[in-house]
Parts: C-alpha cells; structure tokens; sequence
C-alpha cells in the first residue's frame, strides 16, 4: 500500500510559522522555484541579446563621435595653419588676418561638432530604445508635432540661427569690419548665430538680428577707394593744377604712415564738371581698407596747402561776384514818391471830407 501525504491544513492565524516544514510547502516552494528558474532560463538570452546589443550601439556611437570630432579638430587646425602661412606675404594682404580665419574656423568648427554630437547621440538613443521593444512611432509623432509647433511659433528664431550659421560659413563678416547692413552700420565687435552686435559712429551699440540683415556692405575687405573733388574757378591752367596735384601726391607717398595706407598712386583723373563760375577735378587713390577718410583728408588737407601757396583759390558753393558787377543802386530799395504826400495837392484836396454845415439858434430861428 502506497504512503500519500495527508491533506493540507490552512495554518492558523496563532502560529508564527505556519507549516514551514510540511511536504506541501517544500513542494509548492520547489514549483515557484522552478517556474522562475525556467522563466530566468527562458529569458536569460533575450536578456543578453538586448544588453550586447545596447552596449554595441553605445560603443559605436562613442568611438564615432570621437573619430568626428578628431577629424574637425584636425581641420580647423589645418585651416590656421594654412593661414598663419600666408600672413605677412602679398597674398596674405589681401585676404582676411589669421585672428579673424581663426576665429571664423572655431565658430564653423563648434557648430559642426555640436550638429554631430546631437545627430550620432541621438541616433543611439532611439536605436537603445528600440532595443528594449518600446514602439517609437508615438514618440516620433509626438516629436514632428512638437517639431511643426516650434518651427511656426520660433520661426524668427530659426531664421536667425540660419543666417547666422551661413554668415559665418561665407565669412560675409568677421570681428573688427566695418559693415553696412542696412538696418544699422559701424565696426562689429561681435558675431553670434542670432545677434550681431555692431559699435556705431557715435559709440552706441546696435543689436541686430541677423535674419533682418538682407543686404551687407563690407567695408574692409580688400581695398577701399579714396576720393576728393577739387573745386576751383574755370580760368585756371589745368596743367599747372595737375603738375601742382602730382607734386602733392608724390610728397604724400614718401611719408609714414601714408606710405603704408596707400595701395596704389594718387591719380588725377580728370574734369568731372564744367560750369560758368567753377570747374571741378576728381583726384583718386586706391587705400587699405577702412583708411579711406583718412587719407581724403590728409589728400585735402595737402592740396588746400599748395593751392594757398600757388595763388589758387578753391571755389564752391554760393557763385562768387566778379570785378566789372556794377555797383548796386542805393536807391532801388525806396518807394516812389506820392501824390498824397502833400496836403496841398489836387489829390489830397480832393480826398479832404468836406465839413458839415453848423446847427446853430440862429439857424433855427429862420
């Protein structure tokens, strides 16, 4: 005859450890037992294969963001080099100094690696996410709906942050340039991806944005123009201002620092206006770029010199009067006499109000 377990008995509340040593609950304590062991057993390689699989997309994503980031690094350095290679020769004149290239390429170079940094992290991301089954077109929905709301509600933003990014990748302006951007004009001490901070003629700051820039004049790139408009009667001998003008420039050449600011000679390049009173001489010089005033000044500034010196007299603006005008008529101003002047005239007399007659007693006595 078979041994069977007896029944079961439900512990009672007054036992502090109810059947912890009876068959059945060895029994029940070994089926808990093996169903985690099998559900661990079962699950044990997806659990593997989830976590390799998010340590290799970790990994990559790591190694690639680094190898990227190298890899601008290395250029932005090979950019300042090239740069630092051409400063101080012909070349280099003409092109931008090496502070600002460097400057320039640190900007192009943050914003790349930032750009990377957020497309490979955030690649990885949802590819983690992926890898622990979660349904990621939700969130993808979410996200372009959020994307629309902010791209209609920050769209001036984005403008700017756009426009600043090309500026700086076209190198349309840099730090120390004298700028027409429409809007506002002066020297920019600062260039951000949204603001362009510029320092104006009178010393105040303007901030301006640079999505409302749509047009920029720069004022010191390459080589600027210096042009003055010498003014002077029409009887003089052209040649002899010429000669005088050349004389002028000549001297102006040979002198620091004008030497330096001046890219080409001084011409004289002819008659720009006739008139009946005055003739006008246009006088040019091609200059380092942002010294133009300066050198027109110093230009006029010489030639109004040695015209005094020759005798010449610069004219302009109100016609001057000549040697044969007549005099002016000290009586052209007064009024022609009157008849009404005197009292004893026909005039006067006739304009006289005749005098009422008396109202006398004697009268009303008749």
């Amino acid at each position: 005859m078979l041994w069977s377990a007896p029944p079961a008995v439900p512990p009672s509340a007054s036992d502090p450890s109810p059947s912890a040593g009876t068959p059945v609950t060895l029994d029940e304590a070994a089926r808990q037992a093996g169903e985690a062991a099998g559900w661990v057993e079962q699950n044990w390689a997806t659990w593997v294969n989830t976590g390799l699989r998010i340590v290799l997309i970790l990994a990559i994503a790591v190694t690639l963001r680094f190898l990227i980031r190298r890899a601008l690094t290395k250029l932005i350095d090979r950019m300042n080099r090239s740069a630092q290679a051409v400063q101080g020769t012909a070349l280099g004149g003409l092109l931008v100094n090496a502070e600002r290239r460097r400057q320039r390429s640190e900007a192009i170079g943050s914003v790349l690696r930032s750009v990377a940094s957020f497309l490979i992290m955030g690649t990885a991301a949802l590819m983690v996410l992926g890898a622990f089954q979660i349904n990621l077109a939700p969130l993808l929905a979410s996200a372009g709906v959020a994307g629309v709301a902010i791209g209609f509600g920050a769209r001036n933003l984005v403008t700017d942050f756009l426009s600043g990014v090309f500026m700086i990748l076209e190198d349309q302006y840099g730090v120390g340039d004298s700028i027409d951007a429409g809007v506002a004009s002066g020297e920019v001490i600062e260039v951000g991806l949204r603001v362009t901070k510029l320092r104006g003629a009178d010393g105040e700051i303007w901030y301006v944005r640079n999505g409302e820039i749509k047009r920029i004049g720069n004022l010191s790139q390459g080589w600027a123009t210096a042009g003055v408009d010498v003014t002077v009667r029409p009887t003089e001998d052209l040649d002899a201002l010429k000669k005088l003008i050349e004389g002028v420039a000549e001297e102006l050449a040979a002198e620091e620092p004008w030497n330096e600011r001046l890219w080409g000679p001084i011409e004289v390049l002819g008659l720009t206006e006739v008139m009946i009173d005055s003739m006008t001489l246009r006088v040019s010089a091609k200059t380092m770029p942002g010294k133009a005033l300066g050198v027109e000044r110093e230009i006029r500034w010489r030639i109004k010199r040695a015209f005094d010196a020759a005798g010449i007299r610069i004219v302009g603006g109100v016609p001057l009067a000549t040697d044969d005008t007549p005099p002016a008529d000290p009586t052209a101003a007064m009024a022609a006499p009157s008849a009404f002047a005197s009292p004893t005239t026909p005039q006067s007399l006739a304009t006289t109000p005749i005098p009422q007659p008396s109202t006398g007693p004697n009268l009303a006595k008749h």
